[in-house]
């Protein structure tokens, strides 16, 4: 059991309940935290962070108010994780990539992301960790977390097409690589098939 009840039915964890929450849920908060630092040393920092506020905030959750403990985690790291990159702002948060970016083309056929590629999780994750950190921030926002570019705009302290352009140039971004990445492996196919 991860909470032990007390008088007032106020929750709170002992060490085993803490590490019993921390092992069952730390893989996939630090992907969380990963997809928005872009490396795993500072993820890492954001999921130490994040957890220390889950821990002291667990008394005050509520799964009525706040839905699944899962949801109410995943929040806490996304907002954990959104201080952190306007704390540590060591790159400009919206920055503009070189102008070829900006005549890539999304074709009608192939509006999706991924393009219709088989891609690992960890390819994936290694594509999205290489955008620029205003890219990449509103791409999680918008893409993974299901935020609306008002709400987006909202949390960043930017207007709403600003989170647009981003999450189109992230797009197209991401769009280049993967066409990279295919020629990449057709590539390596077809020398290996020599």
């Amino acid at each position: 059991m991860i909470f032990s009840r007390k008088n007032t039915e106020a929750k709170r964890l002992d060490q085993a309940s803490i590490g019993a929450l921390y092992d069952k849920n730390a893989p996939w908060l630090l992907a969380v935290c990963l997809r928005y630092t872009g490396n795993r040393e500072n993820a890492e920092d954001v999921l130490h962070d994040g957890f220390m506020k889950i821990i002291r905030g667990i008394e005050k959750f509520n799964e009525k108010q706040t839905g699944s403990i899962e949801a109410w985690m995943r929040r806490i790291m996304v907002n954990t994780a959104l201080n952190y990159l306007r704390d540590h702002k060591k790159e400009k948060l919206f920055i503009e990539l070189e102008p070829v970016l900006d005549s890539i083309q999304i074709s009608p056929e192939n509006n999706d992301v991924y393009g219709g590629w088989d891609l690992s999780k960890d390819q994936l994750m290694d594509l999205i960790c290489e955008l620029p950190a205003g890219y990449r921030t509103v791409f999680n926002l918008y893409v993974m977390e299901d935020y609306t570019h008002k709400e987006i705009g909202e949390f960043l302290g930017i207007s709403e097409n600003t989170s647009k352009t981003q999450l189109y140039k992230a797009r197209n971004f991401l769009q280049k690589r993967l066409r990279e990445f295919q020629t990449e492996y057709t590539h390596e196919k077809t020398e290996s098939n020599r």
